[in-house]
């Protein structure tokens, strides 16, 4: 397992379930970096080191809701998958929507993965001690840009 600690990027606009993954990678994910933006233009604007986010480290991984203002989640894959710099971050969608229209669309815009938000704390701190154990144990996470 890598010991450098693994930094991930949340998109998410709800705070209750922002407050809910922060608790969950420090009990389940210790050694991941947990940033969070609460849109998708943020992210991009994080993504891009833009304004505020001048000085943001380049995620490892990203995690995103698919309902968001500004910016969803869809339109987010388009912006990222489609620039040659970033399309190696691997991005994940992490919502409640469990619509086959939905999960089908993310794949065609080359989410990486679908994954429906537990219910729960024990399940998410589950899901993020999965998130850690999977790619920084088993799989190889590109390196810089």
């Amino acid at each position: 397992m890598s010991e450098r600690a693994m930094n991930v990027l949340l998109v998410e606009d709800n705070e209750g379930d922002v407050e809910l993954a922060k608790i969950a990678f420090r009990r389940g994910a210790p050694t991941s970096n947990l940033v969070v933006v609460h849109d998708g233009q943020d992210a991009v604007e994080y993504l891009y080191r833009r304004g505020a986010f001048a000085d943001a480290a380049r995620p490892d991984i990203v995690l995103v809701d698919l309902n968001m203002p500004r910016l969803g989640g869809k339109a987010f894959l388009d912006i990222v998958k489609n620039d040659e710099d970033l399309k190696t971050i691997p991005v994940m969608m992490l919502t409640s929507s469990q619509a086959p229209a939905e999960i089908m669309e993310c794949y065609k815009r080359h989410a990486n993965c679908y994954i429906l938000k537990p219910t729960g704390l024990d399940a998410l701190i589950h899901l993020t001690q999965q998130l850690e154990s999977f790619w920084k144990g088993i799989a190889e996470l590109p390196q810089g840009g």
